[in-house]
């Protein structure tokens, strides 16, 4: 498969989140949960204008994904896609100019083929993305307590899969939230957990797909050693060092490794 797509993921967390995809002709900003200062701050880091985006697509109305949005959009003028749920979630949104879609339809914009799925979290309408260019993917699949079907055919056989996480099970158990947000995050429209990222990625994971990007994942309960481990472990991968942040099957082939929410990462 010829790389022609990279996955620049500027947060992903909590704390704030944002996504940018990058094609040969142009990108695609997905969410937008931090400042604008930060969200070019971070851009330049890697080496990408982030606002030079052709376009944005809104997951969910959750702050972490919309925080930075309204500002954003004061000095940006691309396209802003979300489905009609999440555009009228929020007042501050409902002024914005989106385009409006339903989760599986989809877009074309700057040589991407952008396609839209229903995700299953608390909120009106949630979705994820899969971004295409010639016969190169990138999937994203973040705040969701469940793989629903049109996720998983979806995700199926992109070179690049950023898949939620969020959470180690029994680091959740045991640690210091109340009862009703362990329910929350643990619950079929909350957040998954490694063990469900890692029981979905053999039927995710084909020939064509080159890197496994744990996202979304909770400072509380979770390290990315963990869920890097746990990840690699479903598809025959190994850790390549002593931390365990990073890992690849023996051949090399594919890669594991995790989104964090302060260090902005590419995977090309």
């Amino acid at each position: 498969m010829e790389r022609l797509l990279t996955l620049h993921v500027l947060a992903s967390g909590s704390k704030g989140n944002a996504y940018l995809v990058e094609g040969p002709d142009g990108s695609l900003l997905v969410d937008d949960g931090l400042s604008r200062r930060e969200l070019l701050r971070r851009g330049t880091e890697l080496g990408v204008d982030v606002g030079a985006a052709s376009a944005c697509v809104v997951t969910h109305e959750h702050g972490d994904h919309v925080r930075g949005l309204a500002v954003w959009c004061r000095h940006w003028h691309g396209r802003l896609v979300a489905s009609e749920g999440t555009a009228a979630a929020r007042p501050a949104m409902e002024a914005l100019p989106f385009e409006t879609v339903v989760p599986g339809e989809g877009f074309s914009v700057a040589g991407l083929e952008v396609s839209t799925f229903p995700t299953s979290h608390d909120v009106r309408q949630p979705m994820g993305v899969t971004v295409r260019c010639g016969g190169d993917a990138v999937g994203i699949c973040t705040d969701t307590g469940v793989l629903t079907p049109e996720a998983a055919r979806a995700l199926t056989a992109v070179r690049i899969l950023a898949l939620e996480s969020n959470h180690d099970e029994a680091m959740l158990r045991g640690g210091p939230y109340p009862a009703y947000l362990k329910a929350r995050v643990a619950g079929e429209r909350g957040h998954l957990s490694n063990a469900q990222a890692a029981a979905a990625l053999p039927s995710l994971v084909t020939a064509e797909t080159e890197a496994v990007v744990a996202m979304h994942l909770s400072q509380e309960n979770n390290r990315p050693s963990v869920a890097v481990r746990c990840l690699a472990a479903a598809v025959g991968a190994e850790p390549l060092d002593a931390l365990g942040v990073h890992a690849a099957t023996p051949d090399g082939r594919l890669r594991v490794l995790a989104a964090a929410q302060d260090a902005p990462v590419s995977v090309f």
